[in-house]
């Protein structure tokens, strides 16, 4: 059995993907409203109280899903593997801080578990077009990105205690992610900080660069108190791949000045959140080949803390 845990607003996107493959799923929730927001859009009524309870008469699951709120992922992810669940692909980021992702890898390898997290831009039509270009032309040579948030708007939104104070973590590690999983992982890395928001109080500006483990180039840079925008930009001794929004892919080519759109079949993406439906067949079909592996998740989270100054 596949189990979707979770009600919400990523839940219900991860549904329509199950339905769209025609994997039947059992759906488990904590409250009756988020339960019949998830029926009205998807047609069926998850089990409502919650995993724990959930779990003590649930047939054998071989899959679960967990799209819970940030600050209770550790905690639903760590009943499942407790309750001999093997296989977990988790929202980002598995655990709202560092310490909370590596109890998520003690417990995993305890129990022989493979915990996977989502980060769906690593399947985007546009990423892997990207990826079979690059390779094409030889490799990464370096690559740079852009990881500003929008203080402003998320300075309004409603988040459980804590959730904003590791607001890298929640949510710019997507960014970082892309653009380690496109360059290359971080051999070595200077980082630097400056500022503090009321929300985000260790750091608001964000500079750095390094070398990865194959030996491209990197650097990067963030101010959450200006205007920007998330982006990557990954070159080769060919071509410059740009990614702003990260949705579209553009091309530089070699001695060129003119930028131009790729094409790209981009079908699944329009009727899917974006990258989600290819993240599900990779991890139904148990190929980890693109899959974030909550070991490599942790490892870069080191570095993330690095880059945040939360270490």
């Amino acid at each position: 059995m596949i189990l979707l845990v979770g009600a919400g607003p990523m839940a219900i996107q991860y549904a329509k993907v199950l339905q769209g493959m025609g994997k039947p799923f059992a759906v488990v929730g904590r409250s009756q409203q988020s339960a019949d927001r998830f029926n009205a859009s998807i047609g069926i009524q998850p089990f409502v109280g919650g995993v724990e309870v959930f779990l003590s008469s649930a047939q054998s699951i071989s899959h679960a899903i967990v799209a819970v709120s940030v600050e209770q992922l550790e905690r639903t992810t760590a009943s499942l593997v407790e309750n001999g669940v093997k296989h977990l692909l988790v929202e980002k980021p598995g655990g709202m801080t560092l310490e909370a992702i590596e109890r998520l890898q003690i417990l995993a390898q305890v129990n022989a578990a493979s915990i996977y997290i989502a980060y769906n831009r690593r399947f985007l039509a546009t990423v892997i077009k990207a990826r079979e270009l690059i390779e094409q032309d030889g490799g990464v040579t370096s690559f740079s990105f852009e990881l500003t948030e929008w203080a402003d708007s998320i300075q309004k939104i409603n988040k459980a205690d804590g959730v904003k104070e590791n607001w890298f973590f929640a949510n710019t590690s997507h960014i970082t992610d892309l653009a380690f999983y496109l360059g290359g992982t971080p051999r070595e890395i200077a980082t630097f900080t400056g500022g503090s928001l009321p929300w985000h109080s260790r750091a608001a500006r964000f500079a750095g660069a390094g070398v990865t483990e194959q030996g491209a180039l990197f650097s990067y840079a963030g101010d959450w108190e200006a205007p920007g925008r998330w982006a990557v930009e990954v070159l080769t001794r060919k071509r410059r791949f740009i990614f702003k929004p990260l949705e579209k892919l553009q091309v530089q080519k070699i001695n060129s000045v003119e930028i131009e759109a790729v094409d790209v079949d981009v079908e699944l993406d329009v009727l899917y959140k974006p990258g989600l439906y290819l993240q599900v067949v990779n991890f139904l079909s148990c190929d980890e080949s693109n899959l974030c592996s909550l070991e490599e998740h942790l490892k870069k989270s080191k570095l993330y803390a690095r880059i945040a100054a939360y270490d």
